[in-house]
């Protein structure tokens, strides 16, 4: 059985400094109340990596906005203006990854693997300081594994062993990331006895979740 935790709890279990590996897109699949008590706790020099980090006020959002982040490892950042100036203005670091090779690159983290291998940015500046392979004449990239001390995730159910159920676009990047975070902290909308989640919906086993939020109110 999880002991479920409140927000602020989970919150204060993560220092300062550390990498997070924060599910969804634009905001569709965040952890929004476990992004909420980061931000009133007043984290900061916060690695994030995630699809994008939404637009202001949304989501990842409020964590760039609250000066929380000073890196972000993201596909893109065009919907988050606030995000770009401080790109501009140095105040936050920005390394931008084509999605399915960070998508593929979390994904090596959590199996195991010691990269993965794609013609993606091959010829262009994304080359620049990386290890070349040929495969059948092909050339492509090694990418390293992208993990984090953190996965920060959202889902619609949890039991009460920890085993996850998603919705719709939250699939896309949180049962990823959940196998990838040193740490895995789940925010469940409900939480359920065991049983009342069909094995076939279970996307992320209970073994891999260290800690789950209260369910919302």
């Amino acid at each position: 059985m999880k002991h479920a935790v409140k927000a602020a709890e989970a919150a204060e279990m993560i220092p300062d400094g550390s990498s997070l590996l924060i599910g969804g897109f634009m905001g569709v699949g965040t952890p929004h109340r476990l992004v909420d008590a980061l931000v009133a706790r007043g984290a900061k020099d916060m690695i994030v990596i995630a699809n994008d980090t939404a637009m202001p006020g949304k989501g990842i959002g409020k964590l760039v906005t609250s000066g929380c982040v000073s890196k972000v490892i993201a596909s893109h950042i065009g919907l988050n203006p606030e995000t770009q100036q401080k790109m501009i203005s140095g105040e936050i670091e920005v390394d931008l990854v084509p999605q399915g090779t960070l998508v593929e690159r979390i994904r090596a983290a959590g199996v195991g693997l010691g990269g993965i291998l794609t013609p993606t940015g091959i010829g262009t500046l994304v080359e620049d300081g990386k290890q070349t392979v040929t495969v059948n004449g092909k050339n492509y990239l090694l990418e390293e594994p992208l993990g984090g001390d953190f996965a920060l995730i959202a889902a619609q159910q949890a039991d009460y062993v920890g085993n996850l159920e998603y919705s719709l676009t939250a699939h896309n990047f949180n049962p990823i990331m959940a196998m990838a975070g040193a740490t895995v902290i789940a925010e469940p909308q409900t939480i359920v006895p065991v049983g009342v989640i069909s094995p076939d919906s279970v996307k992320t086993p209970g073994i891999l979740v260290d800690h789950l939020l209260e369910r919302a109110h």
